[in-house]
């Protein structure tokens, strides 16, 4: 089933915030929190996928021919292209009842296992979500990223002690999550944690031999302090929106951080990513590789893991066209030259 398929799959068994679009492009949730939607405006999710559709490509097919290799290696795994899922901490709040948000993680891990890439689980005010996810990860050998949010020290350190216990794939900090909304005023409390504060963090995970990334960087000074800190790896991340209205897309900041931090750490990115054309044009913006999150809920809602399975061949095979239509017969051959500058 091609996405649009699973989306007409899943209406009626999701929502009310998501509307289930044939293309997830941030206008039918607009300013829905709780729900998928962007905060303030609602304008922030809509931008994020609009710039990838601002970014033109080379073709050029005057090469030897090739059957594209869309293979790689993140944070030391050897994924089967470059395109992890996100993470989503409250299934049930944003998105419908048919999935909790355990039964979710449970979905898209096992999915992303079997096609050969990785599943981020999220966290939430409910001590119980990462509990489950950490046991499903454990038994999956690993084979998922835990992401924990930026709590109060008491709270992060029980937390991070759970998902280091998991083994994961690697240990994540969203650390934008102190402006969600719902999470503001709440018990355990969030906040914003400065470079010494997430150089404690890192150094916890290094112990373990397990790799750390910061998601929700969005400046090349924030990616400097988060190398300085350790961190193997960040995302370019807005939250989609959702924690501060007015910012630019990821697509627009993405290579200058690159930049900046692409020799120091992995730099992952996420926003409006929804096609392989989009994962070949962030490659080529300086991205190691992209989360998605929005497009696999809809996909697990529409047709459960068998869903999330099909979108990820979906992404993969139009990833590997734009690299046969581009003459990149490898991921690692994707870069800037391949982009049309006008």
């Amino acid at each position: 089933m091609k996405y649009s398929e699973l989306a007409a799959a899943a209406r009626g068994n999701i929502g009310p915030y998501c509307k289930a679009c044939p293309v997830c492009d941030g206008r039918g949730c607009r300013n829905t929190v709780p729900g998928p939607g962007a905060k303030g405006t609602g304008t922030v999710a809509i931008r994020n996928y609009a710039a990838w559709q601002d970014v033109l490509v080379n073709m050029d097919t005057l090469h030897a021919p090739f059957e594209a290799d869309t293979a790689c290696t993140v944070l030391g795994r050897e994924l089967s292209l470059p395109v992890m899922i996100g993470p989503v901490g409250d299934v049930q709040r944003h998105y419908g009842k048919k999935y909790d948000t355990v039964g979710y993680n449970e979905c898209v891990l096992r999915a992303a296992e079997r096609e050969g890439t990785l599943a981020w689980t999220g966290d939430g005010l409910d001590a119980q979500i990462m509990a489950d996810s950490c046991d499903l990860i454990s038994k999956l050998d690993g084979a998922g990223v835990v992401t924990v949010k930026p709590w109060d020290a008491n709270t992060l350190d029980a937390k991070l002690a759970q998902a280091l216990a998991a083994r994961p794939a690697a240990v994540a900090m969203d650390i934008d999550a102190a402006g969600l909304p719902f999470l503001k005023g709440q018990n355990p409390p969030a906040g914003a944690k400065d470079e010494g504060q997430v150089a404690e963090v890192v150094a916890a995970c290094h112990e373990e031999g397990i790799p750390f990334v910061l998601k929700g960087v969005m400046t090349p000074a924030a990616a400097e302090r988060a190398a300085r800190a350790g961190a193997d790896g960040i995302v370019v991340s807005n939250h989609g929106g959702r924690v501060l209205d007015g910012v630019p897309a990821t697509a627009l900041v993405l290579p200058g951080i690159a930049d900046a931090v692409g020799d120091d750490l992995e730099v992952l990115v996420d926003g409006g990513v929804r096609s392989g054309l989009d994962v070949f044009r962030a490659l080529a913006l300086g991205a190691k590789a992209c989360l998605v999150c929005r497009p696999f809920v809809v996909a697990a809602f529409g047709d459960g893991a068998d869903g999330v399975s099909a979108l990820l061949c979906q992404l993969k095979g139009e990833l590997a066209d734009a690299m046969e239509m581009c003459g990149a017969a490898t991921v690692a051959d994707i870069d800037a030259s391949m982009l049309w500058r006008g």
